[in-house]
């Protein structure tokens, strides 16, 4: 079973989680994160949400943050699935599964891989409101949330993070 899948299907919690527990009779613990499209944000009504990456880039990017989490927590096991497209309100966006022996290194590295994904995965977002579609910035919040782990975010005044144009993304 692969670590990350990026795709544009939906998944399956209960599937991913008995995939994960398959062959280790030593996981005592198994912690899940879905994040789902918000049919709100910031007051506006969000009718849909449209995911672009850079294939590759993005893959070997979160699998890296899966070998931080692997560094930091004593976990046996981490699937990521984020998904790509365009997502209607209330779709699934993204789910991280963390296995370890014990509960709490299981929701730790849960939440520490999370934080990383929110700021450092290569995801350009875009919501569609009444008033229009416009592209997500990062949020200081979830920048906030990384550095308590001791890890810096890459995001501040960095010309990396600007959206792409959907042939510069089909073009990657």
């Amino acid at each position: 079973m692969p670590r990350v899948s990026i795709q544009t299907q939906d998944f399956d919690l209960a599937a991913e989680t008995q995939a994960l527990r398959a062959n280790d009779g030593g996981i005592g613990a198994v912690v899940a994160f879905v994040g789902t499209v918000r049919e709100s944000s910031h007051g506006q009504n969000v009718s849909a949400m449209e995911l672009e990456h850079y294939p590759g880039m993005t893959e070997a990017s979160i699998e890296a943050m899966v070998d931080a989490t692997f560094a930091r927590f004593d976990i046996r096991a981490a699937r990521v699935i984020h998904r790509v497209g365009l997502l209607q309100a209330r779709e699934q966006i993204v789910l991280v599964l963390v296995a370890s022996a014990h509960r709490g290194q299981a929701f730790q590295a849960c939440e520490f891989l999370m934080d990383y994904l929110k700021t450092q995965a290569p995801f350009w977002k875009k919501e569609t409101t009444p008033e229009g579609a416009h592209w997500v910035d990062a949020r200081e919040s979830d920048d906030a949330a990384l550095v308590r782990w001791g890890v810096a975010s890459s995001n501040a005044g960095d010309a990396s993070q600007v959206a792409p144009t959907s042939s510069a993304a089909a073009a990657a």
